[in-house]
Protein backbone atom coordinates (compact mmCIF):
# COMPACT_ATOMS: atom_id res chain seq x y z
CA UNK A 1 0.00 0.00 0.00
CA UNK A 2 3.17 2.45 1.17
CA UNK A 3 4.37 1.59 -2.55
CA UNK A 4 0.86 3.15 -3.98
CA UNK A 5 0.52 6.09 -2.09
CA UNK A 6 4.10 7.18 -2.68
CA UNK A 7 3.69 6.61 -6.32
CA UNK A 8 0.55 8.68 -6.58
CA UNK A 9 2.05 11.72 -4.39
CA UNK A 10 4.96 11.81 -6.94
CA UNK A 11 2.67 11.97 -10.17
CA UNK A 12 1.08 14.78 -8.64
CA UNK A 13 4.02 16.47 -7.51
CA UNK A 14 6.14 15.97 -10.42
CA UNK A 15 3.77 16.30 -13.56
CA UNK A 16 0.30 17.85 -12.01
CA UNK A 17 1.29 20.63 -9.63
CA UNK A 18 4.65 21.35 -11.39
CA UNK A 19 3.83 24.32 -13.96
CA UNK A 20 6.32 24.36 -17.50
CA UNK A 21 7.63 27.61 -15.34
CA UNK A 22 8.92 26.06 -12.35
CA UNK A 23 10.79 23.80 -14.71
CA UNK A 24 12.36 26.48 -16.86
CA UNK A 25 13.46 28.64 -13.77
CA UNK A 26 14.94 25.22 -12.30
CA UNK A 27 16.73 24.58 -15.52
CA UNK A 28 17.67 28.12 -15.91
CA UNK A 29 18.79 28.69 -11.89
CA UNK A 30 19.68 25.64 -10.40
CA UNK A 31 20.06 25.57 -6.39
CA UNK A 32 19.05 29.15 -6.83
CA UNK A 33 15.68 28.41 -8.18
CA UNK A 34 13.03 28.97 -5.35
CA UNK A 35 11.03 26.61 -7.32
CA UNK A 36 13.24 23.62 -6.65
CA UNK A 37 12.67 24.30 -3.25
CA UNK A 38 9.09 24.58 -3.22
CA UNK A 39 9.06 21.56 -5.89
CA UNK A 40 10.45 19.17 -2.98
CA UNK A 41 8.15 20.71 0.29
CA UNK A 42 5.31 19.94 -2.07
CA UNK A 43 6.56 16.21 -2.26
CA UNK A 44 7.19 16.05 1.10
CA UNK A 45 4.05 17.72 2.16
CA UNK A 46 2.39 15.13 -0.85
CA UNK A 47 3.73 11.99 1.08
CA UNK A 48 3.12 12.57 4.12
CA UNK A 49 -0.89 13.33 3.27
CA UNK A 50 -1.14 10.22 0.98
CA UNK A 51 0.94 8.00 4.40
CA UNK A 52 -0.94 9.78 6.87
CA UNK A 53 0.86 8.11 9.73
CA UNK A 54 2.66 10.14 12.10
CA UNK A 55 4.82 7.12 12.62
CA UNK A 56 6.02 7.53 9.03
CA UNK A 57 7.00 11.05 9.15
CA UNK A 58 10.59 9.96 7.75
CA UNK A 59 9.18 8.29 4.85
CA UNK A 60 7.85 11.83 3.76
CA UNK A 61 11.07 13.27 4.70
CA UNK A 62 13.39 10.50 3.09
CA UNK A 63 11.57 11.22 0.04
CA UNK A 64 11.77 15.07 -0.04
CA UNK A 65 15.26 15.02 0.49
CA UNK A 66 16.17 11.85 -2.34
CA UNK A 67 14.35 14.17 -4.29
CA UNK A 68 15.89 17.11 -3.70
CA UNK A 69 19.43 15.37 -4.53
CA UNK A 70 18.17 13.93 -7.91
CA UNK A 71 16.74 16.59 -8.85
CA UNK A 72 19.88 19.04 -8.41
CA UNK A 73 21.66 15.82 -9.72
CA UNK A 74 19.67 16.13 -13.13
CA UNK A 75 19.82 19.92 -13.52
CA UNK A 76 23.66 20.33 -13.27
CA UNK A 77 24.60 16.86 -15.43
CA UNK A 78 21.65 17.13 -17.99
CA UNK A 79 22.41 18.81 -21.64
CA UNK A 80 20.38 19.78 -24.53
CA UNK A 81 21.61 16.09 -25.91
CA UNK A 82 21.26 13.91 -22.47
CA UNK A 83 17.31 15.72 -21.56
CA UNK A 84 15.75 13.04 -22.61
CA UNK A 85 18.17 9.69 -20.79
CA UNK A 86 18.02 12.48 -17.59
CA UNK A 87 14.59 12.44 -17.74
CA UNK A 88 14.08 8.76 -17.54
CA UNK A 89 16.69 8.75 -15.12
CA UNK A 90 15.57 10.99 -12.80
CA UNK A 91 12.50 9.25 -12.92
CA UNK A 92 13.58 5.54 -12.70
CA UNK A 93 15.62 6.61 -9.14
CA UNK A 94 12.18 8.54 -7.93
CA UNK A 95 10.44 4.95 -8.27
CA UNK A 96 14.06 3.27 -7.09
CA UNK A 97 13.57 5.24 -3.84
CA UNK A 98 10.06 4.57 -3.47
CA UNK A 99 10.61 0.57 -4.34
CA UNK A 100 13.29 0.44 -1.59
CA UNK A 101 10.65 2.30 1.13
CA UNK A 102 8.40 -0.56 0.30
CA UNK A 103 10.87 -3.18 0.01
CA UNK A 104 12.02 -2.53 3.48
CA UNK A 105 7.96 -2.98 4.63
CA UNK A 106 7.88 -5.84 3.02
CA UNK A 107 5.33 -5.17 0.71
CA UNK A 108 6.82 -6.90 -2.61
CA UNK A 109 6.12 -10.83 -3.07
CA UNK A 110 8.61 -11.90 -5.39
CA UNK A 111 6.97 -15.26 -6.09
CA UNK A 112 6.06 -14.25 -9.73
CA UNK A 113 9.60 -14.95 -11.17
CA UNK A 114 8.78 -18.84 -9.93
CA UNK A 115 5.27 -18.86 -11.99
CA UNK A 116 5.50 -20.62 -15.10
CA UNK A 117 2.39 -18.55 -16.71
CA UNK A 118 4.16 -15.68 -15.51
CA UNK A 119 7.85 -16.59 -17.01
CA UNK A 120 6.09 -17.90 -20.55
CA UNK A 121 4.36 -14.79 -21.08
CA UNK A 122 7.73 -12.60 -20.36
CA UNK A 123 9.70 -14.98 -22.59
CA UNK A 124 7.10 -14.43 -25.38
CA UNK A 125 7.12 -10.49 -24.87
CA UNK A 126 10.95 -10.30 -24.89
CA UNK A 127 11.45 -12.28 -28.13
CA UNK A 128 8.82 -10.05 -29.96
CA UNK A 129 10.93 -7.01 -29.27
CA UNK A 130 14.52 -6.85 -30.91
CA UNK A 131 14.88 -11.08 -31.56
CA UNK A 132 11.90 -10.84 -33.45
CA UNK A 133 13.23 -8.10 -35.64
CA UNK A 134 16.27 -9.54 -36.02
CA UNK A 135 14.36 -12.63 -37.56
CA UNK A 136 12.63 -10.39 -39.73
CA UNK A 137 15.14 -8.67 -41.11
CA UNK A 138 17.33 -11.32 -41.76
CA UNK A 139 14.05 -13.33 -43.75
CA UNK A 140 14.28 -9.70 -45.92
CA UNK A 141 17.16 -9.14 -46.20
CA UNK A 142 17.58 -10.47 -49.82
CA UNK A 143 14.39 -8.14 -51.05
CA UNK A 144 15.65 -5.28 -49.38
CA UNK A 145 15.40 -2.40 -52.26
CA UNK A 146 18.52 -0.48 -51.89
CA UNK A 147 19.28 2.41 -54.20
CA UNK A 148 21.68 1.89 -56.32
CA UNK A 149 23.32 5.29 -55.92
CA UNK A 150 23.94 5.46 -52.26
CA UNK A 151 23.40 1.85 -51.72
CA UNK A 152 20.90 2.93 -48.76
CA UNK A 153 17.15 1.61 -47.92
CA UNK A 154 14.70 3.34 -50.70
CA UNK A 155 12.93 5.46 -48.00
CA UNK A 156 12.40 8.28 -45.69
CA UNK A 157 11.69 8.03 -42.12
CA UNK A 158 12.75 8.57 -38.59
CA UNK A 159 15.34 6.93 -37.33
CA UNK A 160 14.67 3.13 -36.13
CA UNK A 161 11.30 4.32 -35.90
CA UNK A 162 10.16 1.27 -38.66
CA UNK A 163 12.20 -1.23 -35.79
CA UNK A 164 10.01 0.43 -32.58
CA UNK A 165 6.73 0.68 -34.78
CA UNK A 166 7.71 -3.10 -35.62
CA UNK A 167 8.16 -3.77 -31.91
CA UNK A 168 5.32 -1.78 -30.28
CA UNK A 169 2.97 -3.57 -33.17
CA UNK A 170 3.70 -7.44 -32.33
CA UNK A 171 3.56 -6.49 -28.43
CA UNK A 172 -0.01 -5.22 -29.06
CA UNK A 173 -0.99 -7.90 -30.99
CA UNK A 174 0.47 -10.43 -28.75
CA UNK A 175 -1.48 -8.25 -25.59
CA UNK A 176 -5.01 -9.29 -27.59
CA UNK A 177 -4.08 -12.56 -28.04
CA UNK A 178 -3.34 -12.77 -24.54
CA UNK A 179 -6.59 -11.66 -23.43
CA UNK A 180 -8.64 -13.35 -26.23
CA UNK A 181 -9.68 -10.01 -28.02
CA UNK A 182 -8.69 -10.85 -31.65
CA UNK A 183 -10.47 -8.21 -33.04
CA UNK A 184 -7.88 -5.80 -31.71
CA UNK A 185 -5.68 -7.39 -34.39
CA UNK A 186 -8.06 -6.93 -36.93
CA UNK A 187 -8.06 -2.94 -35.94
CA UNK A 188 -4.11 -3.18 -35.88
CA UNK A 189 -4.07 -4.66 -39.63
CA UNK A 190 -6.82 -2.22 -40.44
CA UNK A 191 -5.14 0.70 -38.86
CA UNK A 192 -1.72 0.16 -40.27
CA UNK A 193 -2.61 -0.40 -43.16
CA UNK A 194 -4.77 3.00 -43.84
CA UNK A 195 -1.58 4.70 -42.46
CA UNK A 196 1.40 3.19 -43.82
CA UNK A 197 0.34 1.42 -47.53
CA UNK A 198 -1.60 4.48 -48.53
CA UNK A 199 1.62 6.50 -48.63
CA UNK A 200 3.31 3.74 -49.94
CA UNK A 201 0.71 3.93 -53.23
CA UNK A 202 1.26 7.24 -53.45
CA UNK A 203 4.61 7.39 -53.76
CA UNK A 204 4.47 4.77 -56.68
CA UNK A 205 7.30 2.72 -55.64
CA UNK A 206 6.13 -0.97 -55.85
CA UNK A 207 9.42 -3.06 -54.87
CA UNK A 208 9.22 -0.70 -51.24
CA UNK A 209 5.47 -1.68 -50.79
CA UNK A 210 6.02 -5.45 -51.35
CA UNK A 211 8.50 -5.23 -49.12
CA UNK A 212 6.88 -3.19 -46.46
CA UNK A 213 3.67 -5.46 -46.79
CA UNK A 214 6.26 -9.08 -46.48
CA UNK A 215 7.62 -7.42 -43.22
CA UNK A 216 4.23 -6.35 -42.15
CA UNK A 217 2.81 -9.61 -42.64
CA UNK A 218 5.89 -11.54 -41.08
CA UNK A 219 5.73 -9.27 -38.03
CA UNK A 220 1.66 -9.11 -37.55
CA UNK A 221 2.10 -13.48 -38.40
CA UNK A 222 5.04 -13.68 -35.65
CA UNK A 223 3.35 -12.13 -33.00
CA UNK A 224 0.14 -14.01 -33.89
CA UNK A 225 1.65 -17.08 -33.85
CA UNK A 226 3.87 -16.19 -30.46
CA UNK A 227 0.46 -15.58 -29.04
CA UNK A 228 -1.31 -19.06 -30.11
CA UNK A 229 1.94 -20.96 -28.88
CA UNK A 230 1.62 -19.33 -25.39
CA UNK A 231 -2.17 -19.84 -24.89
Amino acid sequence: MIFIQLILAHLLGDFILQPNSWVSDKENRKLKSKYLYLHVLIHTVLSFIFLWDLDLWWIAVLVGVSHLLIDAAKLYFQNIKTKKIWFFTDQALHVAVIGGVSFYFNEFDFGFLKDEEFLKVLMAALFLTSPASIFIKLLLSSWTPVNEQTGSLQTESLSNAGKYIGILERLMVFTFITVNHWEGVGFMVAAKSVFRFSDLAQAKQRKLTEYVLIGTLLSFGLAVLTGILIK
